[in-house]
């Protein structure tokens, strides 16, 4: 047996889980419920507070990590990314441990053992993911764009660098699929970025990095950022929106086959040479990709010439776009009617918190672009009006709206992917529920049930 599935692999860590929990655990159908994965943990446990002024240290909650590092080993000898849990233990010790998944269509979530979003169809992602650059004709390279003069200017700032050979540039070409750019090639030339040819001189990196203007990758590492290379949960993918206006330099897409990713800021984010601009953009400009966000990307010189000449241009926050219309968020503090989110281009309506007469969704019926829906308890008034959507690829709802559509056999048939809501708190679903409900919506698209393997162990009295 794996040792996830020994009771003795998860007995410190319920001990532990017991002790904060007592009360709850003693009321007849008491339960606690959380997850561990590799990485992290969400555990009901009490922590010292560290004292004002002090960060929490590890021996402050010793106990814990060398009980949950039990587990967390097992699901790495299992190769099991994450496990949630539901524990039920008598005063006496007597416990009943559930553990859920995985499964190949749930991914991944912190909710609780229905998981996070219910993939429906065999390979789907949602719609971003799936949009292209669209053709810009006309685009040209910025006046500022000279290869010749920005590979003079390196070599004079770099003298002693190693730059790249023409074989070296082919290879990364065939190995990428593209060409690479005239000034992207101007700048390998000279530097071709690889630490041994530094000789562990931090120094000269920096200097490098100073005069590049980015932390340069070597050219053996350059890659293109196509939507591969930003991943993102199905729940919060699908509430983006890629959308290309007619004054953006940069497109506002997920990825790009013509983003070649050159460097990074030492942040976490991107650089990339763009060869795919947008309608007031050049071909080979170069822009920052936040690893904060999904979209498009920070424009930050017309051409590398221009960047490592000039340095990086005044932000004007004009990537920084207006979510309307196609993403339209409902709530005290937002919108105050669905008749306010609808509009042709709508895509994601999103019903948040709201305690006043729910709402209609007569006012978006028929519109052709509307693919994602979530709501919170309260906000419709009829739930089957969802059936009147044709065009819904990701749904995510309270229970109380999902029985309904389940009932009536009006869950939308053009789903690609659904999560049940849960953050909102407003009623208390017991886990056991929510995991039954999730194999019913799986049920409707053929999925199989979550698995769940039921552990039963005697974890002694309290203080025994």
């Amino acid at each position: 047996m794996p040792a996830l599935y020994d009771f003795a692999t998860w007995a410190p860590m319920l001990r532990v889980i017991r002790e904060s929990n007592a009360a709850i655990l003693a009321v007849p159908g008491g339960y606690v419920q959380g997850n561990v994965g590799q990485g992290s943990w969400s555990v009901p446990v009490r922590r010292v507070s560290p004292p004002p002024g002090q960060a929490a240290q590890l021996s402050d909650m010793q106990e814990e990590w060398d009980a949950v590092e039990l587990v967390r080993g097992a699901l790495v000898e299992a190769g099991v990314e994450r496990v949630p849990f539901v524990v039920e233990c008598t005063p006496q010790g007597a416990a009943v441990l559930r553990l859920f998944g995985p499964h190949p269509h749930v991914e991944s979530g912190a909710d609780g053992p229905q998981g996070g979003a219910l993939i429906l169809v065999d390979d789907a992602v949602p719609a971003p993911w799936r949009r292209l650059p669209a053709p810009v004709p006309g685009a040209v390279p910025a006046p500022t764009a000279d290869p010749g003069e920005l590979g003079r200017v390196l070599r004079e700032r770099l003298p002693d660098a190693v730059g790249a050979s023409e074989e070296e540039l082919a290879e990364a070409e065939a190995r990428l699929g593209v060409v690479l750019p005239e000034e992207l090639k101007a700048l390998y030339r000279v530097v071709r970025g690889r630490w041994e040819d530094w000789e562990g001189d931090f120094d000269v990196a920096d200097r490098v990095a100073e005069t590049v203007g980015c932390e340069l990758l070597p050219l053996d590492q350059v890659f293109v950022a196509d939507v591969s290379t930003r991943p993102c949960p199905w729940r919060f993918a699908a509430m983006e929106a890629a959308v290309t206006r007619a004054d953006d330099a940069v497109q506002g897409v997920v990825g790009s086959p013509g983003w070649i990713v050159f460097g990074d800021n030492g942040g976490g984010d991107s650089l990339v040479v763009d060869l795919t601009p947008g309608p007031q953009g050049y071909v080979g400009q170069v822009v920052l990709l936040s690893h904060e966000a999904n979209i498009g990307g920070e424009l930050l010189a017309d051409s590398l010439t221009d960047l490592v000449l000039r340095g990086e241009r005044e932000d004007d926050g004009r990537w920084q776009r207006d979510e309307l219309p196609e993403v339209a968020r409902v709530h005290h503090r937002a919108l105050r009617s669905v008749e306010a989110a609808a509009h042709p281009a709508l895509e994601v309506l999103s019903l948040g918190v709201w305690d006043e007469e729910p709402f209609s969704l007569a006012p978006v019926v028929g519109l052709p672009h509307l693919r994602t829906l979530t709501a919170y308890p309260g906000t419709l008034a009829d739930p089957l009006e969802i059936a009147s959507l044709p065009g819904l690829e990701y749904l995510e709802l309270p229970p109380e709206y999902w029985r309904p559509l389940l009932d009536a056999g009006a869950v939308p048939p053009t789903l690609l992917a659904a999560s049940i809501e849960t953050n909102s708190h407003s009623d208390h679903h017991h886990p056991l529920t929510l995991a039954a409900l999730a194999d019913e919506i799986l049920a409707q698209f053929g999925r199989p049930a979550i698995p769940v393997r039921v552990l039963e162990g005697d974890l002694g009295p309290v203080g025994g």
